[in-house]
């Protein structure tokens, strides 16, 4: 992200304020400038993270008490309400057990301080303090980042769904399903991930959901080398794996896409969506990667991605949607995971703290460490989320 602050004169009078030896002139000045910069790093946390288009915002008073209602899941079968979170920042991610009712959700304090000399102020150095800004915006949306994914992923990991067949047993789907084992993202497997979404999704009668309350995958969150195999539809052949390939029990003839659809993929170096699913493109996915190996550590606490569903029916009837498998343990420096999540339900909550003096979500203030130390001037900024998954049922994730 880069921060730019605008170089006008009431600005850079406020600047130089800020650099006064008069202690009441740069408190003044300190906390207009703070009143100005909450605003700012609040509206770049909600643009510059990759989780912020996953999340939906959920907003309460300052030292109130958080919660969701669960009224909307009676009836739901054994399994379909899970519920992720974490109690402290940076902790690890917990499958929540609570009766049907309301839940609390526990939120946390992400926090950060920036200082900087305060010669930089009395020269108008917008640059150096436009750096500071950055900094302060840079540390909490690594650590708003971290914790959302790590309840997103534990999630997956541990996701199963129960549906029930014409004799009323509960069978058990994973969420987390192997690709064609060919190390690369297959069209296929895709197709695959879009229908076991679609057969978890059953009303809590066993029947079609009403329209509005699951659309599917609506984005998938995939690696660049990933994108790569998207960019190489262009100009190889888009197939499963030959002439008469056998896929879970059905051949696949070879099959080139559209002429159309390769000069859209070479024209636009890619795609944006793949049947009207928003393909996002993450550097912490991918073999060894940051996210790849987070998940590989959630994977192996909950036993279920581990043993994951096979796209190729080698292990088990994905086709019938069976339970446990018995595929080989994810394996963090040799697979990747690739993440579907619907958007649709809004299953992924945030709850974040309003403030009652300012009204948003981030509090900036003058750090009052440096009142004795007059040559330097800085800020604390600091705000109090929580992140939790309602229902794993809105992600999905192919291993590929």
């Amino acid at each position: 992200m880069k921060l730019k602050l605008k170089n006008t004169p009431e600005q850079v009078e406020l600047i130089k304020a800020m650099g006064s030896s008069d202690q009441t002139v740069a408190r003044e000045a300190s906390e207009a400038f703070a009143a100005f910069l909450g605003p700012v790093i609040h509206k770049v946390l909600m643009t510059a993270g990759t989780a912020s288009t996953i999340y939906s915002d959920s907003e309460f008073d300052e030292d109130d008490s958080p919660s969701y209602p669960l009224d909307l899941y009676y009836g739901d079968a054994p399994g379909h309400v899970s519920v992720w979170s974490q109690s402290v920042a940076g902790g690890l991610a917990t499958s929540h057990v609570e009766g049907m009712q309301e839940i609390k959700i526990a939120t946390y304090r992400l926090d950060s301080a920036v200082s900087f000399l305060k010669r930089y102020a009395r020269r108008a150095r917008l640059d150096v303090v436009s750096k500071a800004i950055e900094r302060m915006a840079q540390e909490v949306l690594i650590k708003q980042e971290r914790n959302a994914w790590a309840v997103i992923l534990k999630a997956l990991a541990e996701g199963v769904t129960g549906t029930t067949d014409t004799s009323g047993t509960l069978n058990v789907l994973d969420h987390v399903a192997r690709g064609s084992g060919s190390g690369t993202l297959m069209l296929a497997d895709m197709n695959k991930l879009m229908t076991l979404n679609k057969r978890m999704n059953e009303s809590f009668s066993g029947h079609t959901p009403v329209a509005p309350f699951s659309t599917g995958i609506t984005d998938m969150y995939i690696s660049p080398e990933r994108v790569e195999d998207i960019r190489a539809f262009a100009y190889n052949p888009v197939n499963h794996a030959g002439n008469a390939a056998t896929f879970s029990g059905k051949e696949h003839q070879d099959q080139d896409v559209p002429d159309s659809v390769r000069e859209s993929i070479w024209s636009s170096a890619g795609m944006a969506s793949l049947w009207g699913v928003n393909l996002v493109e993450m550097v912490e996915l991918g073999q060894n990667k940051k996210y790849n190996f987070l998940f590989n550590e959630q994977s192996k606490t909950s036993g279920h991605a581990a043993n994951a569903l096979t796209l190729d029916g080698s292990d088990k009837s994905f086709d019938g949607f069976s339970g446990a498998g018995s595929a080989a343990v994810f394996n963090d420096t040799a697979e990747e995971i690739l993440i579907g999540i619907d958007n649709s339900r809004g299953s992924f909550i945030r709850p974040v703290a309003r403030q009652a003096d300012s009204g948003g979500s981030f509090s900036a203030l003058p750090d009052d460490q440096w009142v004795t130390r007059s040559e330097k001037t800085g800020f604390y900024g600091w705000l109090e989320e929580g992140r939790i998954c309602i229902d794993a049922r809105a992600i999905v994730g192919v291993i590929v």
